[in-house]
Parts: C-alpha cells; sequence; structure tokens
C-alpha cells in the first residue's frame, strides 16, 4: 500500500486537530492560529514550538507512520507541563520567530543600499 511521505517540519494543517487536546486557554490559541495562514508570524511561531514539543527534526519512522496529526496530538496530550507553560513556550517561540524576520528584514536592506 503507497503511503504518502509525511512532511518534514509541524503541518499547519494539523493545528485545528489540536483543539481539544486541553482546556479552554489552549483551545483559543489553537482556534486562532488555524484561522491565520501559515505563514504568519504567529502560525510560524506554533509550528516552531509543536517541532520542538514532537521533536520533529528527531521524526522516526514509527512516528512518521502515526502521521503528523496523530502524534501531536499524543505530544501535547502527554507533555507534563501544564497549559499555561505550553503557551509561555508558544509566546517564546513567537520571540524568536519575530526577531529572526527582523534580522532578515536588516539584512535584506542592508543589501538593498550595498546594491544601490
Amino acid at each position: 500500500m503507497y503511503r504518502a511521505k509525511p512532511p518534514f517540519l509541524f503541518p499547519h494543517e494539523s493545528v485545528p486537530h489540536l483543539r481539544d487536546m486541553r482546556d479552554a486557554p489552549w483551545a483559543e490559541l489553537v482556534d486562532h492560529i488555524a484561522s491565520l495562514p501559515e505563514t504568519d508570524e504567529e502560525s510560524l511561531a506554533f509550528q516552531l514550538m509543536m517541532i520542538r514539543i514532537c521533536g520533529c527534526l528527531r521524526c522516526t519512522t514509527y512516528k512518521a507512520s502515526l502521521g503528523c496529526t496523530v502524534c501531536s496530538q499524543r505530544a501535547v496530550r502527554n507533555t507534563k507541563a501544564p497549559t499555561s507553560t505550553l503557551i509561555r513556550w508558544f509566546k517564546k517561540a513567537r520571540d524568536e520567530v519575530r526577531a529572526f524576520l527582523q534580522t532578515m528584514a536588516s539584512k535584506e536592506q542592508e543589501g538593498d543600499r550595498r546594491a544601490a
């Protein structure tokens, strides 16, 4: 049976499936992120957080065979940290994404100035 290759990193389309894994603040965050385009900085931050929680960079054949949605649901459910910590991890990831995007914008502007 042919099975499509899973994505390399946590896919945005798995976000809505995480809604009922925890309490109301988590559901609100998931609803917010699911409503955003996958390239939005908050969506990118959520994906970064999930990559860390799920261990996507160390994905094994077993985890890959489950699929990203099931794997991420298990990871969120099995994480011992309270929801408040997960939200703090999201905010930290958001700060990291913003800093990275600002650095890239600065480098792009510097390159534009050099080219002129």
